[in-house]
């Protein structure tokens, strides 16, 4: 894939002292596109997830984003280059309970100062970044200044994602972000959600149990598909 943001090319990892994990042959994400990465529990998703983000290295193969071989890089340069080129909504969000919300949103820009320039060139500065995003995600601006424990389970998970977006970054890695919503709540996000992604040119990674969603992306994989080693443990 010529115009590849992020590749994987046979990769391989395992902890120590047990088996192969992860061991995909080939795996490409280009650039300002959705994918949708659906497998039952225990078949690598978490741990492909900190890969892509260099948390973890793999044992054999490379893992490239922008062109940047993630084993190539000190354990320092790694954070960096995730903070500055990775977003991610996760989960169970991992908002800041004791921060307002305007603060949680802002937080990647005091880690990269890559990603506080892009927001500021943008929006004059993080502040309006910040309340512009919000405002476009939905969030009233009367909640910046709330504390993020504060807000509705909806409402965190657009301060989450308003997070992962600020200050441009090429890839989001949405982690089931909507296993809390209704079926209506999580086609409204997914739809703001893309549309933030083509505003910032962001390719999006989604992982999701629910493949009732899978027809909303550029293109849907297994990860069962994907890894051999998944493949070779299942029935």
């Amino acid at each position: 894939m010529t115009d590849a943001l992020l590749e994987l090319h046979d990769v391989a990892f395992a902890w120590p002292g047990q088996r192969t994990l992860l061991d995909i042959p080939a795996l490409a994400l280009a650039r300002g596109e959705s994918v949708f990465l659906h497998g039952p529990s225990g078949s690598g998703k978490t741990t492909l997830l900190g890969l892509l983000g260099g948390v973890h290295l793999p044992a054999r193969g490379s893992v490239s984003l922008l062109g940047q071989s993630l084993s190539a890089l000190s354990s320092s340069a790694r954070d960096r280059f995730r903070a500055d080129h990775t977003g991610y909504v996760f989960q169970q969000f991992n908002l800041l309970p004791f921060l307002p919300v305007g603060e949680n949103i802002a937080l990647p820009c005091r880690f990269s100062t890559l990603r506080a320039r892009r927001a500021t060139e943008r929006h004059g500065s993080v502040a309006r970044a910040v309340a512009m995003l919000a405002t476009q995600l939905g969030l009233d601006e009367c909640l910046l200044e709330r504390r993020a424990d504060s807000l509705s389970i909806g409402q965190q998970q657009r301060v989450a994602a308003a997070r992962a977006l600020i200050g441009q970054p090429e890839l989001v890695i949405a982690d089931e972000p909507t296993s809390a919503l209704d079926a209506d709540a999580r086609e409204a996000f997914l739809r703001l959600l893309f549309a933030e992604c083509r505003q910032a040119h962001a390719s999006l990674l989604f992982v999701s149990h629910d493949r009732s969603l899978a027809g909303l992306f550029d293109r849907n994989l297994s990860l069962l598909t994907l890894n051999r080693a998944a493949a070779l443990e299942t029935p």
